[in-house]
């Protein structure tokens, strides 16, 4: 794909640095070098040149400079870096130099990536683990995102794709053969790949829950009785106060989020209204509230404390984990905890007695229910909606419907769609919108 325009941006973090760099790409990189630098360097080697507006030929700064010729550069198309001193007086006076040439503007939010997927330099799944690399925050998703960078993930779903397609191939032919009778050699080909088709596809879709997870981060859900300390447990996991405490009970009344690092793993720590019966309309809706977050958790922690009485429908089946809060106050009240549980731990939230084996035992819990970091795979609910269709769409026993090869062949020219919209190969311009709006300007 062909742009006339040419695009910059600036690629480090905003603020005062050390060194700021901005980049172009575009037909008009050459001319910008021209315009402003006293030569343009050699490709792909770091020359230092005074840079300077092109119409006043006052110097802007002095800069690193590295050109990058079309079609070997990150977009496919030319590129420039100039590597200045990072201060904002820099860069502002650089943009508007930048403003005043023509074909040049500023790019927008994922520009740069999109062009290079759009010259073949990435495919869907790459551009997508480019952006959720920059945005990771803990070592399993640096690692997830890392591998698919590098292509694992879209070459499996290249290598299932090309096999849909041969196989759509000969199923085409049966159809300007209708005359001919099938021998069962060939029958029993077609059912064996497709068979193996199935199989790698569901592979792929219990890899799904715990690559999103580990993306979007693993959901823990602090469930309890009101007052029985929820919130101060949250704060006490994630080290800040996050979460309102009083000694009034009831204090929570919406949901509220925090996001942790937990042994490399990303989890967001979820605090909720107490579940009780309650006439009060707003803690209603925050204990309806609590009941989705529930739902929605990969762990549900039910908090108990010294004195409370157990809620009903408590039970193994219902939480992964039973914790008694409050541990520092037994044998200081009238009132027992709740006889009719085996807590896995007894904690102090107040104190910090027994935090480091509750963490422990929520690592092990993550580390279960994710199992091994590092592998690319499904990390998006469009990849595995995807991959749902195209399954869908891959006959169970082909030998049932050959007589009617025009609709086996609809059947799988559907799958192959729905795999190549996981890597860009079709017309999918919404997906793609969606895709490169959520990237950063200069990515």
């Amino acid at each position: 794909m062909t742009h006339t325009d040419t695009i910059y941006a600036l690629a480090s973090a905003p603020g005062s640095a050390g060194v700021a760099v901005v980049r172009l790409s575009g037909p008009d990189c050459q001319a910008v070098a021209q315009a402003m630098l006293p030569t343009l360097p050699p490709a792909r080697q770091a020359k230092v040149f005074h840079v300077k507006h092109p119409q006043t030929q006052v110097t802007i700064d002095q800069a690193l400079v590295l050109y990058f010729c079309a079609p070997r550069s990150f977009t496919g198309e030319d590129c420039l870096e100039l590597h200045l001193h990072g201060s904002p007086a820099v860069l502002q006076a650089l943009f508007s130099a930048l403003e005043t040439l023509p074909n040049v503007r500023l790019a927008e939010p994922g520009e740069f990536t999109r062009r290079a997927f759009e010259n073949n330099k990435l495919d869907l799944t790459q551009a997508e683990a480019l952006a959720d690399l920059i945005a990771a925050e803990t070592e399993s998703q640096r690692q997830q995102a890392l591998s698919n960078l590098q292509g694992t993930f879209g070459e499996t779903i290249k290598g299932l794709r090309t096999d849909l397609v041969s196989i759509m191939a000969r199923v085409e032919a049966l159809v300007d053969f209708p005359d001919e009778d099938i021998p069962k050699s060939v029958e029993d080909e077609l059912e064996d790949k497709l068979q193996n088709l199935r199989r790698s596809i569901h592979t792929l879709l219990k890899t799904a829950e715990q690559g999103i997870a580990i993306r979007d981060g693993f959901r823990i859900a602090i469930l309890g009785e009101p007052n029985v300390g929820k919130s101060s447990l949250l704060n006490a996991l994630a080290n800040k106060d996050a979460a309102i405490v009083t000694a009034q009970a009831g204090t929570t009344r919406d949901i509220i989020e925090v996001h942790a690092n937990l042994a490399g793993y990303p989890v967001i720590l979820v605090d909720t209204a107490g579940l009780r019966e309650t006439e009060d309309v707003i803690e209603a809706e925050g204990i309806k509230r609590a009941r989705k977050a529930a739902n929605t958790a990969h762990l549900k922690l039910w908090l108990d404390a010294p004195g409370q009485q157990a809620a009903p429908n408590v039970s193994r089946e219902t939480f992964d984990l039973y914790v008694l809060n409050k541990c520092d106050l037994i044998g200081t009240i009238s009132e027992p905890a709740s006889e009719n549980i085996d807590y896995d731990l007894r904690v102090s939230a107040k104190t910090g007695q027994g935090l480091d084996d509750l963490r422990k035992a929520l690592v092990f819990h993550v580390k279960h229910r994710l199992g091994q970091t590092g592998q690319g795979g499904v990390t998006r609910e469009r990849h595995r909606l995807a991959l749902q269709r195209a399954l869908e769409h891959v006959p169970r026993d082909i030998s049932l419907r050959l007589d009617m090869p025009e609709l086996v062949g609809e059947d799988l020219r559907q799958a192959v769609r729905a795999l190549g919209e996981i890597i860009g190969t079709v017309d999918v311009e919404d997906i793609l919108d969606d895709v490169f709006s959520s990237f950063c300007i200069g990515k």
